[in-house]
């Protein structure tokens, strides 16, 4: 089926806002939405675990200023159980939620550490072909001197379930060459319905985690186990790398920033004039200082300082040496 006009697209956005760090990320996402893509016409759940045996604590956002603050943004906060995951491993709070949203209704799911940089309707979702972020490193699998190569690993999993390990490969790669492989990062994905997507992830996480093929036996899962799990389910569902123009999602139009000092680390000019003027409303700002690195890299100058570090043109290729940077200056916080 062919992907409709941008214009006409109708679709949710879900993020998570556990309590902490990720409700203010949650509220500068909301921000940046409304500024940014005001004709965004479907709805913006963030997505709440609830307290329950998986948790030690209460992951629930705190306080009422943000509550209050993503209200006023128009985002509907949705609850969900966490059945598989909690607190062993927060990321599945992304795989969780997908089943508490409204089914049958296409989705595009966000990490809460996103800025909206331009309008949305510019993207041409295709949600019949999912597909997830392309900006990652090969981080998973860690190749072992004696064990199993990047083949004989991915092959296990697609093994595991029954899929076609050929038509998943890239072949303008090499063979054991990591981006051979289809890999995300899992800072976005997308398909037509939650429910089955969010099904098939939570089935392949939770059998993967709990009975790994022995080519796994050298590899660590956490934090990479959504990251294991979402190319396979991208395959199953017909997706793929390449079902969106480059460019626009972790690009012109949305930003993946990962922590605050990253972002005025390496980000463009343009994502750091969006950060700065949507979180400038007094009642915006009220909610945010109540974060220690909202309120020193944004409003203390901190973030300024951390720029002035780097050169953009000329980055350090692996991003540990940006944190190493910033962390010898003083400047680290999250």
């Amino acid at each position: 089926m062919a992907a409709t006009s941008p214009q006409d697209q109708h679709f949710n956005i879900v993020i998570v806002g556990q309590g902490g760090r990720l409700q203010y990320e949650a509220l500068l996402f909301a921000a940046s939405l409304c500024a940014q893509s005001p004709g965004f016409t479907g709805r913006l759940f963030v997505a709440e675990p609830q307290p329950g045996p998986l948790w030690q604590d209460d992951p629930r956002i705190r306080g009422q200023e943000t509550r209050a603050a993503l209200d006023r943004l128009g985002a509907e906060i949705l609850p969900f159980e966490s059945r598989h995951f909690g607190q062993s491993y927060p990321y599945g709070n992304k795989i969780e939620a997908l089943l508490a949203l409204p089914a049958d209704e296409p989705f595009v799911f966000f990490d809460s550490d996103t800025l909206v940089l331009d309008d949305l309707a510019r993207v041409p979702f295709d949600f019949d072909r999912p597909t997830a972020s392309l900006r990652r490193e090969g981080t998973w699998p860690r190749i072992e001197l004696y064990g199993p190569g990047y083949t004989e690993t991915w092959k296990s999993l697609y093994d595991k379930f029954g899929l076609d390990f050929a038509t998943s490969l890239d072949p303008a790669y090499p063979d054991e060459f990591w981006r051979r492989y289809l890999y995300f990062n899992a800072g976005f994905f997308f398909y037509r319905c939650p429910r089955v997507f969010g099904q098939r992830f939570r089935d392949y996480a939770v059998a993967i985690r709990d009975d790994p093929p022995p080519e796994l036996v050298c590899q660590s899962l956490d934090p990479w186990l959504d990251q294991v799990a979402l190319p396979l389910v991208i395959h199953s569902l017909g997706g793929g790398k390449d079902t969106l123009p480059p460019g626009l999602l972790d690009g012109e139009v949305t930003c993946h920033y990962r922590l605050l000092p990253l972002l005025y680390a390496r980000e463009s000019d343009r994502v750091v004039e969006v950060l700065e003027e949507v979180t400038a409303p007094n009642w915006i700002k009220k909610a945010l200082k109540a974060h220690d690195a909202m309120k020193y890299m944004i409003y203390h100058g901190r973030g300024r300082k951390v720029r002035a570090l780097f050169d953009r043109d000329a980055l350090p290729v692996k991003e540990q040496a940006i944190r190493n940077k910033i962390k010898r200056h003083g400047f680290w916080i999250r």
